[in-house]
């Protein structure tokens, strides 16, 4: 049973809304103005506030901060102004607006299908082992990674990149969420390109070790509830080379070795640490910016909702010249899995 969470600026109205959506499943009313929060997970968050004073923008900011996790579906219910309406929601990282009329509806949409436990299994074994083996702090050695490349594999192989990739995107921990994924998208990808066996392991591997060197940026930084300023992107940009100076001594191929510390270099020389251009970029890193960029494009952000997959795919394509457009078109049947309106929705 779907649980759903109404977060209201009149409780009356809130009952009426509920009561509606009680056929969908479980609904609490949570009142915006009352300071304890739900305890209880949730699977949609709808918001009905209809005065959205400053005060109000603050306090729903608030309670979604606490409530909502991850990826987690979030209906803004629009009152009045409709593009005052669609401006707030943006700032909030709302899923979907709908008016009280198209509210069912937007919902249903919303919802989709369930993730498939297994799904949701693997995506929690693998993050417990980014956390605890990757992200700890401690030594990262070629048998480790493999570790955690053979799960991540394995549950792309299982659950398809699509329900996989859902499930992770319910952590509320960024860079874990961002590093998972760009390794889902790299097993797919090379599946979908057809490479074999040991040549998936390796694009998977670099994918999952590609921002390690997160660690040693601060994690006010990591996790700003906002686009960073450019001191702090100056901080941010550190972490390829801070994760390949971890690396470096630690016995990894240097094909992994040059993924870690280049995957944000574009063909055009714009991209860092070294500005690199064309020729000087190996297909291999390529292969690992493709999955990146795309990565980072279907993640929420804390300024904005997950793109749809299409849409993402549409930035993929606008980037010729920085990305290898071969590459990029070589990555569409991957792409396609989250775009619901292709006809292969559930490939890769």
């Amino acid at each position: 049973m779907c649980e759903l969470l109404l977060i209201t600026d009149d409780l009356q109205r809130g009952q009426r809304l509920a009561r509606e959506i009680s056929a969908r499943g479980v609904c609490r009313v949570h009142d915006l103005y009352e300071d304890t929060l739900p305890p209880q997970q949730f699977d949609v968050i709808v918001s009905d506030v209809e005065l959205l004073t400053s005060d109000a923008i603050i306090r729903l900011r608030r309670t979604l901060t606490q409530v909502r996790a991850g990826d987690l579906p979030y209906l803004f219910l629009r009152h009045g102004n409709a593009a005052r309406a669609e401006a707030q929601a943006r700032i909030l990282g709302a899923s979907a607006t709908a008016n009280l009329q198209e509210m069912s509806t937007a919902l249903d949409r919303l919802r989709g299908s369930p993730i498939p436990p297994a799904a949701r299994t693997t995506a929690a074994e693998a993050r417990q082992f980014f956390q605890s083996a990757l992200f700890s702090g401690g030594t990262i050695t070629p048998n480790v990674a493999d570790a955690g490349t053979d799960l991540v594999v394995r549950a792309v192989s299982e659950s398809g990149v699509y329900d996989w990739v859902r499930a992770v995107r319910q952590f509320d921990d960024a860079t874990h969420q961002h590093c998972l994924i760009v390794a889902a998208l790299a097993a797919a990808f090379s599946g979908a390109l057809g490479l074999r066996t040991a040549d998936r392991h390796r694009l998977t591997r670099a994918a999952l070790l590609h921002d390690v060197g997160k660690i040693h940026v601060p994690i006010e930084i990591l996790n700003k509830p906002g686009r960073l300023s450019h001191s702090e992107m100056v901080v941010m940009r550190t972490h390829a080379a801070r994760g390949h100076e971890m690396l470096v001594n630690g016995a990894f191929d240097d094909e992994l070795l040059v993924a870690v510390r280049s995957h944000h270099e574009m063909l055009d020389g714009t991209g860092y640490p070294d500005g690199l251009k064309g020729w000087e970029i190996p297909d291999f890193v390529r292969l690992v910016t493709v999955c990146d960029v795309y990565g980072a494009l279907i993640e929420r952000r804390s300024y904005r909702a997950p793109m749809k997959g299409g849409e993402a795919y549409g930035i993929l394509q606008g980037m010729g010249g920085r990305l290898d457009e071969d590459l990029t078109r070589a990555f569409q049947p991957v792409a396609a899995a989250f775009d619901p309106s292709a006809s292969n929705w559930h490939a890769a």
